[in-house]
């Protein structure tokens, strides 16, 4: 079993940033983002790896960067630029599987107002 424990989100302006932090119980390789916006499905935001590959969906590549702290089993968001379509729950996930991640945070609530 795995813990994650987010952190991070808030209420924003419109181009302004935010930086996400989720800790993991145990090392893993992969761990990353999801967010599900109100009414919307949950989508993947980015996903990273131990070893440093790092994927992103298309509405956040060159606004948002994902980074991890290996020894702190740690992996941060950090989000520029943001958009009011940016408001969403963003979970943490760790281990992917071919059903999808197998662990995720509590969710942490990002609102980005116009």
């Amino acid at each position: 079993q795995v813990q994650l424990v987010e952190s991070g989100g808030g209420l924003v302006q419109a181009g302004g940033s935010l930086r996400l932090s989720c800790a993991a119980s145990r090392s893993i390789n992969v761990m990353g983002w999801y967010r599900q916006a109100p009414g919307k499905q949950r989508e993947l935001v980015a996903t990273s790896t131990s070893g440093g590959s790092a994927n992103y969906a298309d509405s956040v590549k060159g606004r948002y960067t994902i980074s991890r702290d290996n020894a702190k089993n740690t992996v941060y968001l950090q989000m520029n630029s943001l958009k009011p379509e940016d408001t969403a729950v963003y979970y943490c996930i760790a281990g992917i599987s071919i059903t999808g991640p197998s662990y995720w945070g509590q969710g942490t609530r990002v609102t980005v107002s116009s």
